[in-house]
């Protein structure tokens, strides 16, 4: 279907949806939840295409992990969408009301965004998450998924637009661009006529690809070179058990670390530690000197390395000699995404929290917590990691603007 064809169905669609009832959109969200899990071994056979493929074309491990479906994550997708179903609809709360002195009455009141366009890689799962959350806010969402996950995108975007059809809302609130080249994709970029705001998820090579060529607002979600700073007062095994559990218990997401600050004063006594727990779980480590220097086995880190988000079972260690030189590396090379540190000293934590200008800042915690369903927003669209409009966990609370809606009795301006 022509990108122009999507745009105006998605806008007339926009325009039934965004006056349709609560009720009627929990209605239409409840029966997408109960079709994914109907139909799962549709989605899953297609996705077995999928893997196929990746598997043939050498996709890295931890890339296949994000592109596999299994009955669990679909599962998982199904009660995201329920969780979202159930959420607060936000579509006409008035956010604040007010009278003028010459007798207007004034309110703002939320209202959806409107066409919202997710450009997304490997994770089918981004489908019906961004889907769900985009109806309950009252906006039509058009998906362009990465060639590696086009089956399964297909399978799940006919499931759902089919369960929102049966509940009597537009199907079109929900479309998907099936051409994977970037010719169409650049074009989605700049479909300014039909989209409101355009968001990437993905890895740091996609969002800096549509924020340079994008002339739709884009919100920048997703890298995340995600740091963990061990202070000079951290309990060592509280800190191995956040490192460990930042870096591997899903290394392909963006809220996984990705470095590892010790200060100089613990380093002989933490690192090993952290490092045993590390390589036990086949993790890589690329260190400097002076962190090679008490885990000789540790590959030498490049320059190159301070800045990357890895995806991967890989990470960058550095000792530093104080909490302040930890932050001043994190504030060159994060890309304020998620960033923790690890003390038992309450002076260097505010210090560390305060200074750090990330989405989420942690102390004592994992990074993988930065995610909407975790921090109760239910599901999320993405971690916004700017400033304007949204930022960190973006729930359906994120997916609405606002508009004055102002009642006189024949006033005119003097």
């Amino acid at each position: 279907m022509d990108l122009n064809e999507i745009g105006m169905r998605a806008v007339m669609a926009e325009r039934k949806l965004r006056i349709i009832s609560p009720e009627k959109k929990t209605e239409g969200l409840l029966n997408i939840a109960t079709a994914l899990r109907a139909d799962q071994e549709k989605i899953l056979q297609a996705n077995d295409i999928d893997m196929a493929l990746a598997k043939e074309n050498g996709m890295s491990i931890s890339m296949q992990d994000r592109l596999k479906l299994t009955p669990d994550r679909i599962e998982g997708m199904a009660k995201a969408v329920e969780d979202v179903a159930a959420w607060p609809d936000p579509v006409g709360r008035v956010i604040q009301e007010y009278d003028r002195p010459n007798g207007l009455h004034v309110k703002r009141v939320n209202v959806p965004l409107g066409v919202i366009g997710i450009i997304f890689e490997s994770r089918p799962n981004v489908a019906s998450d961004c889907a769900s959350l985009c109806v309950r806010a009252g906006n039509t969402v058009i998906l362009r998924g990465g060639h590696e996950a086009i089956n399964s995108n297909i399978a799940t975007t006919g499931v759902m637009r089919r369960a929102l059809a049966e509940a009597g809302l537009p199907e079109d609130s929900i479309q998907l661009i099936t051409d994977t080249s970037h010719e169409t994709a650049n074009k989605m970029m700049n479909l300014t006529e039909y989209l409101d705001v355009l968001i990437p998820r993905g890895g740091a090579e996609l969002i800096n690809r549509v924020v340079r060529n994008a002339s739709v607002p884009v919100i920048q979600t997703g890298a995340g070179n995600v740091h963990i700073y061990v202070d000079k007062a951290a309990d060592i095994e509280m800190a191995a058990d956040i490192v460990e559990n930042a870096k591997t218990q899903r290394p392909s997401v963006c809220n996984a670390a990705e470095k590892l600050l010790v200060h100089k004063d613990i380093a002989d006594k933490a690192l090993p530690v952290i490092a045993k727990r590390l390589y036990d779980k086949n993790v890589e480590l690329r260190g400097d000197d002076e962190a090679r220097k008490i885990i000789p086995e540790m590959n030498e880190a490049t320059a190159d390395d301070w800045g990357r988000e890895y995806i991967d079972l890989i990470m960058g260690v550095k000792i530093v000699d104080s909490v302040e030189e930890a932050v001043d590396h994190i504030e060159r090379y994060s890309t304020h995404h998620s960033d923790c540190i690890v003390t038992e000293d309450e002076e260097a934590a505010k210090y560390f929290l305060d200074n750090v200008d990330s989405a989420a800042v942690y102390w004592n915690a994992s990074t993988r917590f930065t995610d909407g369903g975790q921090l109760g927003l239910g599901s999320e669209i993405g971690i916004s990691t700017q400033k304007l409009h949204a930022r960190g966990p973006m729930g359906v609370d994120q997916l609405v603007t606002y508009k004055f809606v102002i009642t006189g009795q024949g006033q005119v301006r003097a």
